[in-house]
This record gives structure tokens, sequence and C-alpha cells, in this order.
């Protein structure tokens, strides 16, 4: 494992670095992070969930868009993830806004996810109550009835969001507790200005 080049300038180059190195190392799901959002009545919620997708202009990730986590970035679009890696020391956070998938991106997601994955995305009433196991089964057994092959249509309330970023942190585990930590912010120009912050 290789430390980041502490002169890097851009946080998307630095990301990738640590994730390839997550990917390298990690047991399970690399690409796991937590999703930090907030309600219209202020009230933070957090999961974890997988990230599919990262490039210059943000990072994506797919979910039923009438879940809790829909609701609330409809009512409130700043988000907050954090990637952790224990056994690198390392984390990033990442503060900014969401925005849409575009229809194509979403459909073309839905479409490379296995089959019982694209049912389960019309059988789940993502976040609502659930009397019993036995009802998402009998759900299930009713969608893959009525979608016997392949030929799976995104349901309307399956999509996914862009996190916009506007600032990062990327922090680094060392000895003492004396961590280190850089972080990032977007600049007017569209840039990124980066410093230091005390452990």
């Amino acid at each position: 494992m290789t430390d980041t080049n502490q002169t890097e300038t851009d946080p998307f180059a630095w990301f990738q670095r640590w994730m390839t190195e997550a990917e390298a190392s990690e047991p399970s799901d690399p690409n796991a992070m937590t999703v930090v959002t907030v309600a219209a009545d202020g009230r933070p919620s957090a999961r974890t969930i997988l990230l599919k997708g990262v490039d210059p202009r943000g990072f994506v990730f797919y979910t039923n868009t009438q879940s809790r986590k829909g609701n609330e970035l409809a009512a409130n679009n700043l988000v907050f993830l954090l990637f952790y890696w224990k056994s690198l020391g390392r984390q990033i956070r990442v503060e900014g806004r969401v925005e849409p998938v575009t229809t194509a991106e979403a459909d073309a997601y839905y479409a490379s996810r296995p089959r019982i994955s694209r049912l389960g995305a019309w059988a789940s009433d993502q976040s609502r109550p659930l009397s019993e196991r036995a009802e998402l089964e009998r759900r299930l057994a009713h969608f893959e009835e009525k979608y016997p092959g392949e030929d799976i249509p995104r349901p309307p309330h399956w999509s996914g969001y862009r996190v916009l970023p506007e600032r990062f942190e990327f922090w680094r585990n060392m000895p003492f507790r004396l961590h280190d930590r850089t972080i990032f912010e977007r600049a007017p120009d569209g840039g990124w200005t980066s410093g230091k912050l005390f452990p």
C-alpha cells in the first residue's frame, strides 16, 4: 500500500487511487459507503449502500425513489457520503448535493442487474412496513410470473442519484492519533482549493 501523493490537486484522482487500493485489500464491498440524508424536519438518517459509479461529475447510487432516502432527498438535496476502510486506516468524507441520473443511465444500470434483483425492485415497497417475510416472497412470485423472461422493465419508482461534491476530506490513520486530514473545497471557478485540518 502506498500513500497518496500529498501534492495531488484533483480529489477525484485521489479518491480513485484510494478506491483502487481498497479493492485490492478489502475482503468484501470496498465500494460500500454510508449515505446520510436529512428529512424536511431536520432529522438525519444514515444507511450503508454501494457506490455504483464515479467520474469527474460525481458519485452515483441507485435506489427506490419512494424509499425513506428518496423522500428525504426530494425534500432536501443535501447529502453526505462516508467511505471507511478500517484495514487501510483510511476514510473519505464527501459533502454535496444530489441530482437525478438520466433515464438512459438508470435504464442501463437496471438492465445490468441480475434478474432476481430487477424483480425485487418491483416486489419491494422499500422502507414501508412489512407484515411478514412471506408477503415479500408472495410479491416476488407475482412479478416472476408477470415477467417470466429477461425483458423486465425498470419500475418508474426506481432510479439513481448523482452526488455532486462540494467538499472532500481524506483522513489517514497516523501513530498516536496524530491523524492526517486533507480537505478539498469547490472553488467559485469550478476548481478545487485544498488544505489541512488538525486531527
